[in-house]
């Protein structure tokens, strides 16, 4: 090691002294040591170094080798250190391997053949050189030639081993193990018989690591991103929902249905004939209007359990019924603070007017439906044709979706004014096979002949029939309405003294426009007149021997009926 020291020596000629020290000859030699020749090559010419270099050689004083003792570090033995043979033969026990136990060190002759001069190996020819240089190399046991390669007399000139020769003998701060190991490059084996990774090696493993760390990364970013084969993926997202007011304009669907809902309530009724359902509104006084056929079960001895908007139930009771008209009138036991409804005027609706229509079709309460006006004064006959509960009334038509529980419910306009009563649809079910709903085409009662109806219901418990006291004649197919010619089962053509007798019309006269509504059968006729109150007025146009004439004609009252008894 370089900070290990050493007690001077006087005569240690052969070594290395620190500049810092002189001995008793004199001044500190200058510090040098040999240089390392790559292995397979000679030794430089030049001159020869002086004795103390570092080189150490046979037959100088007090070398151990003369007298065959073990060698001292750095020596040349057979069976020394780094393979030097020793003059007399014999191996040094303790020391590194001689040539034949060192792989790669050449033999005492072989150091002689490369030197190039002749001499012969001293392990073989054990004599003194006769033309070796007086004063230098061995004595009589052999010869060893300058290291320095140069041409002289001596017998044994021998080259440097492969690889760098050992340090100098007894160098001042170089204790034992100061050399390296012999290795690969100095032809000796790796301690332990294992050979280090080359260089190539070194790349070759390096670039796999690079092309797994990045084949891994890939792979992993893949994971990452990729949708799984079921399609979900982790990182997927929507983001939040944009911000937003619940607020609608009033005249908007939304907001008439805000401001209607409360005020539809939806109707249970049970009775003889079976359970119905059906809807209606609530108007002043805490009535609720709704069809005739939703609460005809309970007409005797039923019940009726009304639900309002706010899904609070009561009991109600029939107050009146009128089903010409298909209106009816009940009375709920409790309201629940529920607004009413606000009743418009069916006469300003015209064709193409937005509605709404608001129930419980199928029993889903607060449903709501919107569409338009798709025609006015439709005729429409709810119940079976000359049956008592035969309905005949000229109704709004919508093409907003009515269904079976929307019977009774309102339909309203962009002010959310009632101007219908929902009471009929058409529908394909009894000619497609059983089909039933809506297909876009619902009815509904007029809320001016709805509220004259339930003012009567109220006031009185039945509801006047409007009549012109006329008979019509079945058998007719042309254009218009004529009035039968001869008395059918008791009964004139043309009552008399009634309404049509006092306007001039006869038997037989064929009745073609009222109040400019072109008729174009009989059923026609009696749904307008009977959207009439009475004492109301109308014009009428007819036909009598192929000349057109006109008439006023005040509506009538029909012999009045017996009031259902209310529930």
């Amino acid at each position: 090691m370089t900070d290990e020291t050493r007690p001077h020596e006087a005569n240690d000629a052969e070594g290395r002294t620190p500049s810092g020290f002189a001995d008793d000859r004199g001044a500190a030699p200058e510090p040098s040591r040999p240089d390392f020749l790559p292995a397979g090559e000679a030794p430089p010419s030049g001159g020869r170094p002086p004795h103390g270099d570092g080189w150490n050689r046979p037959g100088d004083p007090g070398r151990p080798e003369q007298s065959g003792q073990a060698g001292q570090p750095g020596q040349y033995g057979q069976s020394g250190q780094y393979g030097r043979p020793d003059p007399h033969g014999q191996p040094n026990p303790g020391e590194h391997p001689g040539p034949a136990e060192r792989p790669g060190w050449p033999e005492t002759g072989e150091w002689a053949a490369r030197s190039g001069e002749g001499g012969h190996d001293p392990a073989h020819n054990p004599g003194q050189d006769p033309n070796r240089n007086p004063g230098q190399g061995p004595g009589p046991a052999g010869g060893w030639g300058d290291p320095s390669g140069r041409a002289h007399h001596d017998t044994a000139i021998f080259t440097t081993p492969a690889g760098p020769p050992p340090p100098p003998e007894h160098a001042f701060g170089m204790g034992p193990g100061w050399a390296p190991p012999p290795g690969p490059q100095m032809g000796g084996a790796v301690p332990g018989g294992r050979r280090g990774p080359r260089t190539g090696t070194l790349v070759i493993l390096a670039v796999v690591i690079a092309l797994l760390a990045s084949t891994l990364g890939s792979l992993g970013t893949y994971l990452l991103t990729r949708s799984s084969a079921s399609g979900t993926d982790p990182s997927f997202s929507l983001g939040k929902p944009p911000n937003g007011s619940s607020a609608r304009p009033p005249d908007s669907i939304a907001g008439v249905a805000a401001r209607v809902l409360p005020s539809v309530v939806s109707l249970a009724v049970s009775g003889g004939s079976g359970a119905n359902t059906g809807s209606g509104f609530l108007i002043k006084g805490g009535y609720v209007v709704t069809n005739n056929h939703v609460v005809a079960g309970a007409a005797n001895g039923g019940e009726i359990q009304i639900q309002f908007s706010n899904r609070k139930s009561t009991p109600a009771r029939i107050v009146g019924r009128d089903p010409e008209s298909d209106l009816a009138v009940v009375k709920p036991d409790d309201t629940f603070g529920a607004p009413q409804a606000t009743l418009g005027n069916s006469e300003n609706v015209v064709v193409g007017d937005p509605v709404v229509a608001i129930g419980s079709p199928l029993g889903l309460t607060g449903t709501v439906t919107s569409g338009i006006v798709s025609s006015l004064n439709r005729t429409v006959q709810a119940g079976e044709e000359n049956s008592s509960d035969t309905t005949w009334f000229s109704a709004i038509q919508t093409d907003a979706a009515i269904n079976p529980g929307n019977s009774g419910g309102p339909l309203v306009n962009a002010n959310g004014e009632v101007i219908g009563v929902n009471s009929a649809i058409a529908t394909l079910g009894r000619s497609l096979g059983g089909q039933s709903g809506s297909i876009g085409l619902g009815f509904a009662i007029p809320v001016n002949h709805a509220r004259r109806v339930a003012e009567e219901l109220i006031s009185t418990g039945v509801a006047k029939k409007s009549r012109i006291g006329v008979t019509i004649d079945q058998t007719y197919q042309g254009a218009g309405v004529r009035i039968a010619s001869e008395a059918e089962r008791g009964a004139q053509p043309v009552e008399p003294n009634g309404p049509a007798d006092k306007a001039g019309l006869k038997p037989g006269d064929i009745i073609m426009e009222v109040d400019g509504t072109v008729l174009q059968d009989g059923s026609e006729l009696i749904a307008v007149i009977r959207n009439k109150a009475p004492g109301e007025k109308v014009t009428v146009k007819y036909q009598r021997g192929g000349r057109e004439k006109t008439a006023v004609v005040t509506i009538g009252t029909a012999t009045a009926q017996p009031s259902p008894t209310p529930s």
